[in-house]
């Protein structure tokens, strides 16, 4: 199902408050059976051995990054540009062979052969770059007053209300899963919007870097920010690696040894800096002693591990009524905007096929739990039910539209079945009614193909290396995702058997 997670028109600036007319998006969590346990470690900037919890893949020998195809390109062409062999091409991306067809925006991998490394010091752990348990403590508003920055008079309108500068850094943190830590350390960074009550033109409108020309919108400037840490961070652990690409066209690739949330931290510094600056603001007297002189030791607050290595998903359900039946239109792909997890698949009602009228046909809770955000198309629902949306399996639902008469509101305990909202293209740009559905563990967005694959009601997500392709595997039964309403090919019946 073809849907833009965000849409983003009109910025009207004034000198404190920011007009912005936008859409929102995605995003699920889950239920923590595991308690929190913080470990310190030695996060100073210096190089330091690191064990992630969840093993980063190993890359291939050849290392690869992604190409979009373009109008008039064929695997002949990209052969000649990325100086390689067609065959090579094909093996790296499942192609039938030599003439298979590519098509225009088709992602394949192709060869990448760099030299240059990023540097190989671990910044921050995994659980102060997601929005995980480390956070449920961490009161965003509070701190925010207590630095007595410009940050503390910012008003922007959003979503047809006005937001605090604090209520911002918390939607953003909430939508994307990135700390909010990590997102005030880098406001203070690049614009001295936390501590500073004065701020220059220049550090209002590049609150968050000279390339992220956001119209001066904080929510905006955020949003992008988040969307960029989860895109290093994510990429590097389903690939194994991650290419950084500099404004001033250096290239490098990660360094072994490195974790996730250090990846994403280079990640989002590599987009407004040149090569020789990147490196500087990676030592420990840069970006993070920013970090330091806010919050102190990252270690203090480290959690580990955010995803434990024998996780498994709790019992969920088809999101839909029993005896009813909806089409699989998409297989894995981002769960909130491009850059986080392949962690939501779509699943299209079949009473407003190919158009954005209101279904009739209702969305349901997958489980039991209580509701930790309900807006603009968007649900959060809270499998442990301590009401914590850093803490344990969320389930997010995308595109559901609420009840006129009974809608759901937030804190409120939902059993399973119970009806969440019916689909619809709310909460973002969709060329069709649809619901998406993602889950999220301890902050961190699940990948619906695995390590923990997506079960509902014993329809398994089988992992694919395209976004959006996939099969739905129960007992010797298949579905494949297609943007198409073949009964035979992609419709699921939620029965009880």
């Amino acid at each position: 199902m073809e849907e833009t997670q965000r849409n983003q028109p009109g910025i009207e600036i004034t000198p404190t408050v920011v007009v912005v007319d936008n859409e929102q998006n995605l995003v699920a969590q889950t239920s923590s059976q595991v308690q929190p346990t913080v470990a310190p470690g030695d996060l100073d900037g210096s190089p330091t051995p690191y064990v992630p919890p969840m093993p980063i893949p190993t890359p291939a020998s050849d290392l690869y990054t992604y190409h979009t195809v373009a109008n008039g390109e064929s695997l002949t062409y990209l052969a000649d540009v990325y100086g390689t062999e067609i065959e090579t091409l094909v093996k790296m991306n499942n192609l039938s062979g030599p003439s298979a067809l590519i098509h225009i925006d088709q992602v394949l991998r192709v060869p990448l052969d760099r030299d240059k490394t990023s540097p190989d010091s671990i910044l921050l752990p995994d659980s102060e770059v997601v929005y995980s348990p480390g956070y449920v403590e961490f009161d965003i508003a509070e701190f925010v007053e207590s630095q007595e920055g410009y940050l503390v008079e910012y008003t922007e309108w959003v979503d047809n209300q006005y937001l605090s500068g604090a209520e911002i850094i918390e939607l953003v943190a909430e939508q994307y899963s990135v700390g909010p830590r990590l997102l005030l350390a880098l406001l203070e960074y690049y614009g001295g919007w936390v501590t500073n009550e004065t701020l220059t033109e220049y550090q209002i409108q590049a609150m968050l870097g000279d390339h992220n020309p956001r119209g001066g919108s904080l929510y905006l400037a955020l949003a992008f920010t988040a969307n960029r840490i989860n895109d290093g961070y994510y990429g590097y652990k389903r690939d194994g690696f991650w290419v950084f690409h500099l404004p001033d066209y250096n290239q490098a690739v990660t360094p072994g040894g490195l974790n996730a949330g250090t990846v994403g931290v280079q990640n989002i510094l590599s987009l407004h800096s040149d090569w020789d600056t990147w490196h500087e603001e990676l030592k420990p007297d840069g970006f993070m002693a920013t970090y330091r002189d806010l919050f102190g030791d990252p270690a203090a607050y480290e959690v580990r591990p955010v995803v434990p290595k024998n996780l498994t998903q709790p019992e969920l359900s088809l999101p839909w009524q029993e005896g009813k039946s909806f089409y699989f239109t998409s297989g894995p792909h981002p769960g909130f905007v491009d850059g986080s997890a392949w962690a939501a698949i779509d699943f299209g009602p079949p009473d407003v096929l190919g158009s954005c009228f209101y279904s009739e046909e209702p969305i349901t809770a997958a489980a039991d739990g209580v509701v930790v955000m309900a807006r603009n198309g968007e649900v959060y629902l809270d499998l442990d039910g301590d009401g914590n949306i850093q803490t344990g399996w969320v389930l997010f639902y995308l595109h559901a539209v609420a009840d006129i008469d009974i809608p759901i509101s937030k804190g409120q305990h939902l059993k399973q079945g119970d009806i969440i909202g019916y689909a619809s293209c709310e909460g973002g740009l969709s060329n069709s009614s649809h619901l998406h559905f993602a889950r999220r563990y301890n902050g961190e967005w699940m990948d619906a193909g695995g390590p923990v694959p997506m079960n509902l009601s014993g329809w398994e997500v089988q992992n694919n290396l395209v976004p959006y392709n996939g099969k739905l595997v129960k007992d010797d039964e298949v579905r494949e995702a297609c943007e198409c309403w073949e009964p035979d090919m992609n419709l699921i019946v939620n029965s009880d058997d």
